[in-house]
């Protein structure tokens, strides 16, 4: 747990200043965490609550949940829940809450997981092909890919990554001798592609991989169509995402919500992380953080 721990305190929150700035925080108010993940977000947002407010922290990972509860088990002003944050009307229906100020999603993944070997989700780390978010239950990506015809698995890298070699990745990995490991996805790829930009293939494919196996897409549909019902008059939302799919969906949803004069969008176009934090964190590049607050009374 030591050594886990001390990998989850090196993982730096993305976006942490203008996150906090857009949910606004009521000290009084009950927020939602819904990627809790190392609790960095959560700790700032903590600092900011009064001994009447309460976080409610949500990660489909139990072994983020484990050290969330180890760092904060000296105060009863959060709770922690295993569960996705598209599940967050069960959540609040189990706690007696009808109402939250508001929520937060970072969408992306941790140094924790991302720097785990035996997770498998980066190809800069030999291991099991696992990249499972919540690895106690659930398919693997080994046997995900191996439950693909060539054709299937060539659709969902190219949705989800939009890398115009497709087909001849998918190949390469239907035709490895064998494929239980990272680096057996990273041969494939190899030979399958031209060293000219490689690195960024490899990140784009195990991405997309990662986004299928865990079907992120679909949970953020779900979530983007139902909560309003638990946003309070004048809460907030604030989603931080890496992924143009996502971006283009927040977008849409937002804009749809704001014609319909249900929210205030707070963000007219994406925000991104200053050249300060990129420098101290390159795992930011790709951050867009969106907010929005409800005007309306559902």
């Amino acid at each position: 747990m030591k050594n886990l721990q001390e990998k989850t305190h090196t993982h730096i929150p993305v976006m942490t200043g203008e996150a906090l700035k857009y949910l606004n925080l009521n000290p009084d108010g009950i927020y939602i965490d819904g990627t809790i993940g190392g609790g960095g977000h959560a700790k700032m947002i903590l600092s900011m609550l009064s001994s009447k407010g309460k976080l409610i922290g949500i990660d489909r990972d139990p072994e983020a949940l484990a050290l969330c509860r180890e760092r904060f088990n000296s105060t009863d002003q959060i709770s922690l829940h295993h569960n996705s944050y598209h599940n967050i009307d069960k959540i609040m229906e189990d706690l007696g809450i009808q109402k939250v100020n508001g929520i937060l999603l970072d969408l992306g993944i941790s140094s924790l997981q991302l720097n785990s070997k035996r997770r498998g989700f980066s190809f800069k780390n030999d291991g099991r092909i696992d990249m499972r978010f919540d690895n106690s239950s659930g398919t693997t990506a080994e046997d995900f890919i191996k439950g693909l015809t060539e054709k299937e698995l060539a659709n969902i890298i190219f949705e989800f990554s939009e890398e115009r070699r497709s087909r001849r990745i998918s190949k390469a990995i239907k035709e490895a001798p064998e494929l239980s490991t990272t680096s057996d996805i990273k041969e494939a790829i190899r030979k399958s592609t031209p060293p000219h930009h490689r690195n960024k293939t490899l990140a784009r494919v195990f991405q997309a991989l990662r986004i299928a196996v865990n079907d992120e897409i679909d949970k953020l549909v779900q979530f983007l169509k139902e909560f309003m019902n638990y946003l309070d008059f004048e809460g907030r939302l604030v989603i931080i995402s890496y992924h143009s799919i996502e971006d283009r969906l927040v977008k849409k949803t937002f804009r749809k919500l704001k014609d319909e004069k249900k929210v205030h969008l707070l963000t007219k176009k994406p925000l991104t992380p200053l050249t300060i934090e990129l420098n101290q964190n390159n795992r930011s590049r790709s951050a867009k953080l969106r907010a929005l607050e409800s005007i309306a009374q559902v």
